[in-house]
């Protein structure tokens, strides 16, 4: 009788499920990220103009790992945005330590 093996080239097809409110989306218009020895934090928050105060909008906790994949994945979309749109300048911004 032969063996059967699962496929491990094949990708995995991942099904997302989310919430109307989640769907949505929130819009942040700064970011700070701070990490330790096991994991990175990312702050989005959104900063109206002439304001003093920022406001946090999502705080996302991920592993070392995680977060390498998601600045890769990142970099490929970048390059990918702009070959078609063209480059995204960019403009030395007046932030605090830590964020971008």
């Amino acid at each position: 009788m032969a063996e059967t093996k699962p496929e491990t080239n094949k990708p995995m097809q991942l099904q997302v499920e989310m919430d109307d409110a989640t769907a949505q989306g929130m819009y942040a218009n700064l970011a700070g990220v701070t990490h330790s020895e096991t994991e990175f934090i990312f702050d989005f928050l959104f900063l109206q103009p002439n304001q003093p105060k920022a406001k946090l909008r999502s705080r996302v906790i991920s592993s070392p790992v995680h977060t390498k994949r998601f600045m890769m994945a990142l970099l490929e979309n970048i390059k990918r945005y702009e070959e078609r749109f063209g480059a995204i300048p960019e403009r030395a911004l007046n932030t605090t330590q830590g964020h971008s």
